[in-house]
């Protein structure tokens, strides 16, 4: 036998024991072992559902979550860290990174001058209301901000889906030792903001 026909042999052997191995069983398990545990919802405890987070602060967590680098650079760049490391409670809806990237990059640029840094803070402190609301107590109507206007909230009961000025929540309740982050999935800009 040549050394292609063994070749040939080893790996048609292997392949064939493929469907006896992927066939037997590991260990025994129970039903319950197998079952995926429920995806979390409005109605659930945060604590339930959300990462451990420890005593870390919702500052602390942007800087260490990287879906969320984008939102920690802006915080520092808009003095807003220490604020968020506060005692609180605070509930922020934060934009993820792919939010901050919908934003036309010569807009971007233009937040982040020193010169707009007062601008850059009214709109993040548009996403920061001054109590704790895990998405279990979020309910349908406006909300204040520490900016001292109002986000509308909706929430669809049917679907568990939150909207906060038309952005969908789509990471809710990351809980922190001061509060809660829900992350958004766009920039929530102030009622008649502009640069």
């Amino acid at each position: 036998m040549n050394f292609i026909n063994r070749k040939w042999l080893g790996i048609t052997g292997g392949l064939l024991m493929l469907p006896i191995v992927a066939c037997a069983p590991e260990t025994a398990q129970t039903p319950q072992d197998t079952v995926s545990p429920p995806s979390p919802g409005l109605n659930e405890s945060p604590a339930a559902t959300a990462p451990t987070t420890g005593d870390r602060t919702i500052a602390d967590l942007a800087a260490s979550d990287n879906s969320l680098s984008t939102f920690n650079t802006v915080l520092d760049a808009a003095g807003m860290t220490e604020t968020l490391r506060g005692q609180g409670p605070y509930t922020v809806f934060a934009p993820s990174n792919e939010a901050f990237a919908e934003i036309p990059e010569a807009t971007r640029e233009q937040l982040l001058r020193p010169e707009n840094r007062e601008k850059l803070r009214q709109v993040l402190s548009y996403h920061v209301v001054d109590r704790n609301l895990p998405a279990n107590q979020l309910q349908s109507g406006d909300v204040n901000t520490i900016a001292g206007q109002s986000l509308n909230v909706q929430v669809n009961q049917g679907t568990q889906q939150v909207n906060v000025n038309g952005a969908s929540v789509t990471q809710p309740n990351l809980v922190a030792s001061n509060g809660v982050v829900h992350v958004v999935d766009q920039v929530i800009l102030p009622p008649n903001f502009s640069l």
